[in-house]
């Protein structure tokens, strides 16, 4: 613990904060996989089989099935209630769908700003550090004059460059990650559309059969 205090120290302030940074960006990474994984982000074949119970006219299971608490099933969910909705047109329930997919990919992407944050000071927190640190050493070297000894200039560029290296070190993998979860809510957001997409091409008269069913 004391060799990464004094290592810390090295670097200066900017070296403890982009640290901080580290430390947050793992526990923001850490939460957010779990976070997409209680949504179901991966996971979406219930929401495929109420769809293809829907499809087939089976609106008991189509309900039973979309009662799953993943973003896709409740996507469908949401789809089949407004598509059977009598009081909403074709394009009112498309349009009340699509604001409920938005509004489960924004729940999704929460937390992700904070990591884009991460990504772009981490490495402006590392420069900076290392220019302060320059300023430093090339100010020593003027006092010193003549007297300069090379291999002590050499230390304190050393040192400063750590920031550096620290910054990119945390922003590298907080940007793989971020286009990793990217990626994969860009996925969902396809899959969802799919989904709602299947729903809404069933024919108005499938619609009103499945209505008359339930009715009875």
């Amino acid at each position: 613990m004391t060799g990464l205090v004094a290592f810390l120290d090295r670097g200066g302030p900017a070296m403890w904060a982009i640290a901080a940074l580290s430390v947050l960006g793992l526990a923001l990474i850490l939460w957010k996989l779990w976070r997409l994984a209680a949504l179901g982000l991966w996971s979406a074949a219930a929401a495929e089989e109420a769809v293809r119970a829907w499809v087939d006219g089976d609106a008991g299971a189509a309900r039973r099935l979309a009662g799953h608490r993943g973003i896709h099933a409740r996507l469908a969910a949401a789809a089949m209630a407004a598509r059977a909705d009598p009081r909403l047109t074709e394009a009112a329930a498309r349009e009340e769908t699509q604001r409920i997919a938005q509004g489960l990919l924004g729940e999704a992407r929460a937390g992700l700003r904070a990591l884009d944050l991460i990504v772009t000071l981490a490495p402006l927190l590392g420069l900076l550090g290392t220019v302060l640190g320059m300023i430093e050493a090339f100010r020593a070297l003027e006092t010193s004059g003549a007297r300069a000894d090379p291999a002590v200039l050499a230390g304190g560029i050393w040192e400063a460059l750590l920031t550096t290296a620290a910054g990119m070190g945390v922003a590298i993998p907080a940007a793989a990650a971020l286009a990793f979860f990217d990626g994969a809510l860009e996925r969902a957001g396809a899959r969802m559309e799919d989904l709602a997409t299947r729903v809404f091409t069933r024919s108005p008269a499938a619609v009103a059969r499945r209505l008359g069913e339930a009715a009875e």
